[in-house]
């Protein structure tokens, strides 16, 4: 049986800056976050850093031709902040704004819509040498950055995506120190959360100042699908908490307006939450267009004793208030990442963010899978070659089913961004998995097309599944 998707929806790629850019020492460019933590030795898994990438700073024409290829209508790239406000209270950097203009230019010529990420994770070092986002003033030096953005860039942009996922921001940044900055510390984590979401509202308000109604402004969450393991009251129990604190954080304030009471009390033994301010969550709460959701997999959560010592063993657990959920491990044929595969996951969430906020339009801005992939010899295939990939192939499959389905049980889905155009930089894990529907080869830049790039250019073509 063949879905056929609805006219106006959207179909996109996406990438993000540190991650397949490269050239962090060129145009005025200065240090982020991810630079210094890349230089710690031990931080990422092969040692590597994004320095090179997938050199699409000088490569974006390319990358546009393969887009024009795939014949998507959107893609999805991220601003390095770094590049656009290179010092601390410095001048705008001229050569930073020209050279995303010449990709948005770019990418309008080739009839492909730009959604722009304002913030994907590289936070200039001068602001976290300050304390970054658990420091206030990171939220309103960010509304200043997105003014500059939506001033200098204007109509070239299609969707303004505020935030990428700002749990891992605040969570495997602060919480555990997976990710950049590398600290462990939940006071902190928690005071991210927070001045996360006033970032979020400030930069709303920051382009509608700008460009008004006509902005399309949306945000991206990468929200927990945590699913309890029994019906039992302790597994049920554990999945509220586990909702609470990775979730409910970020929708109360942005969608609803309101923190959960019951969040407070979960943490009060983290922290007062006294870096709340009047006036806040007010601002954090911002009309907005779309809400950007990206997703992977499930957690599998079930109730369990609580751990006297937990709050004292470096914060294993990325979140605090925890102790008393257990996340299972992942069953069944798991990705190279490690991660399970659970579709029928994707379909639920959406219809149950479109029953919560039924006109709210949402937009899969990432999904997509990792796998070990071999390159082979096909003379049909441009460049001679080709990677076979049936595994992500099929996950890809089973995950644009998955959103069929929802849009059929009644959610408001309009748009599906396959992650990533590229193989690129996996952030804590190198170059060490690959999650691209184009192969790079790291030695040479090449780009190598893979069964998954082919098999989505079909869906795109259809607008079925």
């Amino acid at each position: 049986m063949t879905f056929t998707f609805p006219k106006d929806f959207t179909w996109g790629t996406a990438t993000a800056s540190y991650q397949v850019e490269g050239a962090i020492h060129e145009d005025g460019r200065t240090a982020s976050i991810w630079d210094t933590y890349c230089a710690v030795p031990g931080n990422i898994l092969d040692g590597s850093s994004g320095e090179f990438a997938c050199d699409q700073y000088h490569r974006y024409p390319e990358d546009i031709k393969l887009m024009q290829e795939l014949g998507v209508e959107a893609y999805r790239l991220s601003v390095a902040w770094p590049r656009i406000i290179p010092e601390y209270d410095g001048p705008v950097n001229q050569a930073g704004i020209d050279y995303y203009k010449r990709v948005l230019e770019a990418l309008r010529e080739a009839g492909i819509k730009p959604a722009v990420t304002l913030y994907h994770w590289d936070l200039p070092q001068y602001l976290e040498d300050r304390g970054g986002w658990a420091n206030r003033e990171t939220a309103l030096r960010f509304a200043d950055y997105v003014a500059v953005l939506a001033h200098e860039f204007g109509d070239l942009v299609d969707t303004w995506i505020t935030l990428n996922e700002p749990w891992c921001v605040a969570y495997l940044g602060y919480g555990n120190g997976a990710h950049a900055p590398g600290l462990h510390d939940h006071a902190k984590a928690l005071a991210a959360v927070h001045h996360l979401n006033l970032a979020h509202g400030l930069a709303v308000k920051a382009i509608r100042a700008e460009l008004g109604e006509k902005a399309k402004v949306a945000v991206t969450l990468n929200l927990a699908a945590n699913i309890a393991e029994t019906d039992a009251p302790e597994d049920i129990a554990a999945k509220r908490r586990a909702d609470l604190i990775a979730n409910e954080v970020f929708l109360g304030p942005m969608l609803d307006g309101a923190y959960d009471p019951e969040i407070f009390e979960a943490t009060k033994h983290v922290t007062d939450w006294s870096f709340v301010q009047d006036g806040d969550v007010e601002i954090a709460h911002q009309p907005i267009d779309v809400l950007g959701f990206n997703y992977y997999s499930t957690n599998h959560v079930r109730g369990c004793a609580a751990a006297a010592t937990f709050e004292g063993d470096r914060h294993a657990n990325a979140m605090p208030a925890q102790e008393c959920v257990e996340t299972l491990p992942p069953a069944d044929e798991l990705t190279a990442m490690g991660w399970n595969q659970e579709p029928e996951a994707l379909t639920a969430m959406l219809v149950e963010l479109s029953r919560r906020w039924p006109d709210l339009p949402v937009m899969i801005t990432e999904n997509g899978s990792a796998w070990e992939d071999e390159v082979s010899e096909d003379p049909t295939a441009p460049g001679g070659l080709i990677v076979h990939d049936p595994k992500r192939v099929a996950y890809l499959e089973a995950h644009v089913k998955a959103v069929a389905a929802a849009i059929e049980a009644g959610a408001n889905v309009t748009g599906y961004f396959a992650w990533s155009l590229l193989d690129n930089f996996e952030w804590a894990l190198g170059y060490t998995k690959r999650f691209g529907i184009i192969r790079v080869d790291y030695d040479t830049q090449a780009r190598i097309w893979k069964d998954s790039a082919l098999r989505f250019r079909q869906i795109v073509q259809e607008n079925a599944i």
